[in-house]
Order: C-alpha cells, then sequence, then structure tokens
C-alpha cells in the first residue's frame, strides 16, 4: 500500500491526523469525483469519464473513492480492463493534477497504479487549503457509525497484516476472494431496510478539529447539501451511473466563487 493512502485511526480516536494539501496559487478550478464503481459492466460509465477528463478546465481532478467495483491490486493493472482505465487516468495524469483517495471498494490501489496513472495519493482524510478556505476531504465510509457490522470490517481488510496476505495469494485467486465478499455484501444490503448515512456528531467534530468550513464527501450515493450547525456544511458527491435508462453523474467544481454541483448527464 502507498503510505498515502494508508488506514487512519477511527473517528473517535483523539489521535486522528489530518493530513493537508495546498492548493498552488495558479489554479483556478479544482474538482471533485467519486463513486464511479467502474467494471467491465460500466463501458458508458467509463466514456462518460473519458469525455469529462479530456475536456474539463480544472486544474485538478480528486477522485475521492470507489473509482473502481473493485481493486484487487496493482499487478492486474494490466488486464484488458483495467488497461483501459490505466490509459484513461494516465492521459488525464499527463494534463493535469490527478490525486485519489482510496474508497471502500478500492482500497488496495497502491503506489504502482498511482505511478503509471501519474496520480497523487490522498489520505483519508486530507485537509485541502484552496482560495483562503479549508476544506475536509473523505470518501465518507469511516464516518457511518452506526453501521457497526461494516465498521468491523473496514478495521479488518484496512489492517496491514490482512492486506498483505491478502495480496500474497495468485491474482486470480483474489479476484475470486473478491467477488465472494461482493455478492455477501450485496446479499447484506438486500436485508437492509435503510443505509446508513454519515454520523452528524462525528462530522462536526471533524470539522472543528481540522478547523474547516466544509466537507466534501461520496460513498452515500446521496447527493446533497447540508448545514450540520451554523458555519459548517456538508456536500456530498453523487455516484455514477451511465448504464441507467437515467443517466446520473455529477462533479463538484471549485472556484474562487465558491463550489458548485455540474451535472454530466
Amino acid at each position: 500500500m502507498s503510505e498515502a493512502i494508508e488506514a487512519r485511526p477511527g473517528p473517535a480516536s483523539a489521535s486522528l491526523e489530518f493530513d493537508e494539501l495546498t492548493a498552488p496559487p495558479e489554479w483556478r478550478r479544482i474538482e471533485f469525483l467519486s463513486d464511479l464503481h467502474l467494471s467491465p459492466q460500466t463501458p458508458a460509465t467509463l466514456a462518460a469519464l473519458t469525455r469529462h477528463l479530456q475536456e474539463t478546465s480544472a486544474d485538478a481532478v480528486m477522485l475521492l473513492g470507489d473509482v473502481f467495483e473493485v481493486w484487487v491490486g496493482d499487478d492486474g493493472r494490466f488486464d484488458a480492463f483495467e488497461a483501459d482505465c490505466l490509459k484513461v487516468l494516465r492521459a488525464a495524469g499527463a494534463r493535469l493534477k490527478l490525486y485519489f483517495m482510496a474508497g471502500n471498494r478500492d482500497f488496495l490501489l497502491g503506489a504502482e497504479m498511482l505511478a503509471d496513472c501519474g496520480a497523487q495519493g490522498l489520505s483519508d482524510p486530507t485537509v485541502l487549503c484552496a482560495f483562503g478556505q479549508r476544506w475536509l476531504l473523505t470518501h465518507g465510509d469511516a464516518l457511518c457509525l452506526a453501521d457497526k457490522a461494516y465498521q468491523s470490517f473496514r478495521a479488518q481488510v484496512r489492517n496491514p497484516a490482512w492486506q498483505a496476505q491478502f495480496l500474497n495469494q495468485p491474482l486470480e485467486v483474489r479476484r475470486a476472494l473478491a467477488q465472494q465478499m461482493r455478492n455477501g455484501s450485496k446479499a447484506q444490503q438486500a436485508m437492509q431496510e435503510h443505509w446508513e448515512d454519515l454520523d452528524q456528531a462525528a462530522c462536526i467534530a471533524w470539522l472543528k478539529a481540522s478547523n474547516c468550513v466544509g466537507m466534501i464527501h461520496g460513498h452515500t450515493h446521496r447527493p446533497a447539501e447540508h448545514q450540520l450547525s451554523p458555519g459548517l456544511h456538508r456536500h456530498v458527491l453523487s455516484d455514477w451511473d451511465f448504464e441507467a435508462e437515467q443517466a446520473r453523474g455529477d462533479v463538484l467544481r471549485l472556484r474562487q466563487s465558491g463550489l458548485r454541483r455540474i451535472a454530466l448527464a
């Protein structure tokens, strides 16, 4: 694993650290997107990402997790589908600043893939200092505290010993294991009456501890803007699905004038 995307202490930990990234003064536009869940079954979504990365006027694009439906190790990046994605991201990384933060599906994406894409890893969470304000970036899953089963699973798979053991297995074995875990996750989700959202008190605590005005995250697939308390806001990214009958996919664009949601579908 790259040090830039290693697991951080839990959200209730007093030792939680906030890495900082300062935008260069020449940047005029920064874009955020997440939850594309790219797979061989989503060619239209990959095509939409390709078009956007080719056409965007952003100085930097920050991918905040779950870019891929599953990622079982960087040694699989030359397989047919992964190689197509690598080509798209490499082209983007050659013409703008590209950043990647691990999600709950692609937390095993590491230093080799980042280097091949020309991308920089972001810790979760990271404070972005841009246009005179501080923004807290996170994928979001670490703050879904009410989902105890998921938090237990997250702690297991983010453990370096578990990851080393998993990555030591043959690629095809890893793919099969990942599919088994995914099937189990889908079965569990089907039995749930509702999806857990981010814990509001934890979000406020993170924002205050990091001295940020707003949080930008994905994971929940519930694009919205929430006022958490006076002066503190939470901005939720859209998931992407251009295979759907009603295609969807948004980006959040940050400029000196503020944050704006851009619908691409």
